[in-house]
């Protein structure tokens, strides 16, 4: 008896290793790639406005191993659009920084340089995004300046897992904050001295103010803005990006434990993810190119390719510095997505553009209905809900559900089942042979 519910055991192991194996790869491979750092590049010298020394400076900090690029990018653009403020992107090193989904950005300067431009003082405001690599050695540097500028009066925004940057240093010791729905009780475990708040789409707290999911940093930003600049220039601020949400209330995921099943499909079982290029082009917005590669990286469902006509540099809107990793003409393409306001792309030996902004609204809203005609309904709102999007924007279009990538382990099981099936129906006769 006990040696027939071994073989059983040992059968059914068979059949499910392959898809539990593949799934595995799969699901390390997707998240991998979302950070995954480019080639080797010349960095374009600086191209920096003047410096008003009548403004308030706000910076947005990125690490050395990148960070969430809607997290960095949107209250960078917000931050710009007031004309308020002298804004910048800094890092430890002036050398390119993976944004998520391949979004290679070249800080405007690095902290010396940033130090410099200052007069030594510290900046008024800093954004800290989410990074990859939260208590790992690698952040040393950069938590180590935000130690030191905090202690010199910046204020301070963290967006999504930001928070837990933030609290890796002890910055929010004894402090209400809060954090990305998906991961806020991990770091209450990790960090229990902070104060985690649940629910709440940002959390003021005086000098630092700190933002649940990745969206809910447009919230932070613009009260940063509304408290240091006042409501009707958050309000332009908000209009300029075509965020209509300012003033309401949003609201929050609560925590959670496991991806909806839809990203653990698309993680898992996408052994073969479409290659979607993502045109840089000068003069697109910040917001609008975070738009694309997020809700691109955050669906598991692709892979992105910066690119641009060229192959070289372009600048965005307001300023950053983007290279890409290949030109136009000698990528290998599945698709290809066309932020922004540009049009009028040709690509002879490649997929037919595709305007991501073709519809009104804001940008994210546009994204994310691109994304559902293009996958499924429930990849998109997957999307949606790890964003922190609200879904009241969006036109939910196409299938319901990922049925190829689901169908992918379900005929592996079944083909390893009849393998078993035929391995015992070659035993038995085998055994009724020599009987």
């Amino acid at each position: 008896m006990l040696k027939r519910i071994a073989l059983l055991l040992a059968a059914v192991a068979a059949v499910l290793v392959v898809p539990a194996v593949g799934a595995t790869v799969s699901a390390l491979g997707a998240i991998d790639a979302l950070y995954a750092a480019g080639p080797p590049r010349p960095v374009p010298a600086a191209a920096l406005v003047l410096h008003d020394p009548a403004k308030p400076t706000a910076v947005v900090v990125v690490g050395d191993r990148g960070a969430v690029v809607s997290d960095a990018l949107a209250p960078y653009e917000i931050l710009a659009a007031t004309g308020r403020f002298n804004v910048y992107t800094v890092a430890p090193h002036r050398e390119p920084k993976p944004l998520t989904g391949g979004l290679d950005l070249v800080p405007d300067l690095d902290f010396a340089g940033l130090a410099a431009r200052l007069g030594g003082a510290a900046p008024d405001l800093v954004v800290v995004p989410a990074f990859p690599d939260v208590g790992e050695p690698s952040t040393e540097p950069v938590t180590t300046w935000l130690r030191d500028r905090a202690a010199h009066g910046s204020k301070l925004l963290s967006v999504c897992n930001g928070g837990a940057v933030l609290a890796s240093v002890g910055l929010l010791d004894g402090r209400p904050a809060t954090a990305h729905w998906l991961k806020v009780d991990a770091w209450a475990a990790e960090y229990p001295a902070v104060r985690w708040v649940r629910g709440e789409r940002f959390v003021d707290d005086g000098n630092v103010v700190t933002t649940a999911g990745i969206l809910s940093g447009i919230d932070g930003t613009l009260h940063w803005v509304e408290r240091l600049a006042g409501p009707a220039v958050a309000a332009d601020a908000a209009a300029a990006i075509g965020w209509r949400r300012y003033g309401s209330a949003v609201p929050v995921h609560q925590p959670a434990g496991m991806p909806d099943a839809a990203a653990i499909v698309n993680a898992g079982f996408r052994w073969n993810p479409d290659e979607i290029g993502v045109l840089l082009a000068n003069g697109v917005g910040e917001v609008e190119l975070a738009s694309v590669f997020d809700t691109e990286g955050q669906s598991l469902s692709s892979r992105t390719l910066a690119v641009s006509t060229d192959g070289g540099p372009i600048r965005s809107r307001h300023g950053l510095t983007f290279l890409p990793r290949a030109s136009l003409a000698s990528a290998e393409l599945d698709r290809l997505l066309v932020p922004g306001a540009t049009r009028g792309i040709t690509s002879p030996d490649g997929p037919a553009p595709e305007y991501v902004h073709d519809r009104a609204g804001f940008p994210y809203d546009t994204a994310v209905g691109a994304l559902s005609r293009r996958t499924d309904v429930a990849t998109a709102r997957w999307t949606a809900k790890v964003l922190e999007l609200p879904t009241d924007g969006i036109v939910f279009e196409g299938d319901a559900w990922p049925w190829l990538p689901t169908a992918l382990p379900i005929v592996l099981v079944l083909l390893g089942a009849a393998a078993v099936v035929e391995v015992v129906r070659l035993r038995r006769k085998r055994l009724s042979r020599s009987a």
